[in-house]
C-alpha cells in the first residue's frame, strides 16, 4: 500500500512536470517528437531486461544517447528536431524489438506498479523538481527562441545548446514517467494535456496552468480506476484513456 502511495505521489509530481514540458514542446511545434522520444528508452529496457540489470539504467541510457545524437543530427545536418529524432527513433525502436526479451515486452511498453524504494522515489522526484526548477529558469530564453531565434541569438542566448538542454529535460520527464507508463505511453501526459490546454485558451499563463490540471486529474483518476475497477498490472493504460477523454471534452468545449 505504501508503495502505491509512493508511485501515485511520484506520478503526480511527473504530471506537473510533464504538463510545464509540453506547454513548451506545443509552442516550440514538436509535441508529437515526445512520443518519439520516448520509445528511445526501449533497447536500453530490452538489454537491462536480457542482462538483469535495473531497466530504469538500462532507459536512461539509451534515452539520453539518442536525445544526443538527435541534438547532433540537427546541429551539423540542418535537419528539424522531428526529422532528425525519426532518423533515431526508426533504429531505435528495430533495436527495441529485437533485444526486449518476449515475455519483458509488454512490461516494456506499458510500464508496471512494480514495488518502488524510498531511495527510487526520491530520486525520481529529484529529477521531476529538476526539471521543473529548470523550465523556470530557462523560461525567458525558451519564450524568446519560440518567438523569434534571430531575435534570441541576437541577444546572446546560444540557440543551439537551449535545444540540446530543452532536450535533455524533454528525455528526462519522459524518463521518470517509464516506471509506470512504459516507453508507448510515457509521452502522453507530456502530448495530452498541453493539447487539450490549448483548446482551452489562448493565454499564456492560463495556457500551463490547465495542461498541468488535466495531467493531476488524469494521473489521480487513472490512479484510482485502476486501483479501484481494473485492477491492471500498470495504471498507465488508464491514465492515456482519461487524457484522451478530457482533450474530448476540450473540443466539445471549444464546438460550444
Amino acid at each position: 500500500m505504501r508503495d502505491q502511495g509512493l508511485l501515485l505521489v511520484l506520478a503526480l509530481f511527473f504530471s506537473l512536470a510533464a504538463g510545464l514540458v509540453g506547454c513548451i514542446a506545443l509552442m516550440r511545434r514538436m509535441l508529437l517528437a515526445g512520443d518519439v522520444i520516448s520509445h528511445l528508452a526501449l533497447p536500453g529496457l530490452g538489454l537491462a531486461f536480457a542482462f538483469k540489470v535495473n531497466p530504469l539504467m538500462g532507459g536512461a541510457a539509451t534515452l539520453f544517447l539518442g536525445t544526443f545524437l538527435v541534438w547532433q543530427l540537427q546541429k551539423k545536418t540542418g535537419l528539424a528536431t522531428e526529422a532528425a529524432i525519426g532518423v533515431v527513433f526508426a533504429a531505435a525502436l528495430a533495436i527495441g524489438a529485437a533485444v526486449t526479451p518476449r515475455e519483458d515486452l509488454a512490461q516494456s511498453l506499458f510500464g508496471q506498479l512494480e514495488r518502488i524504494s524510498p531511495a527510487g522515489f526520491l530520486l525520481g522526484l529529484a529529477a521531476v523538481l529538476f526539471v521543473i526548477v529548470s523550465i523556470f529558469l530557462l523560461r525567458d530564453q525558451l519564450s524568446l527562441s519560440i518567438f523569434s531565434t534571430d531575435l534570441a541569438a541576437a541577444t546572446g542566448v546560444r540557440i543551439a545548446r537551449l535545444d540540446l538542454y530543452f532536450l535533455l529535460l524533454f528525455s528526462l520527464t519522459v524518463l521518470v514517467g517509464l516506471r509506470f507508463m512504459g516507453a508507448l505511453l510515457a509521452s502522453a501526459l507530456i502530448i495530452v494535456p498541453s493539447a487539450t490546454a490549448r483548446q482551452l485558451t489562448n493565454k499564456l499563463s492560463r495556457f500551463f496552468l490547465l495542461a498541468v490540471v488535466a495531467g493531476l486529474l488524469s494521473v489521480t483518476a487513472g490512479f484510482l480506476l485502476n486501483a479501484l475497477v481494473f485492477k491492471l498490472s500498470t495504471a498507465g493504460p488508464m491514465i492515456a484513456i482519461l487524457s484522451a477523454v478530457l482533450f474530448s471534452l476540450s473540443l466539445l468545449g471549444r464546438a460550444r
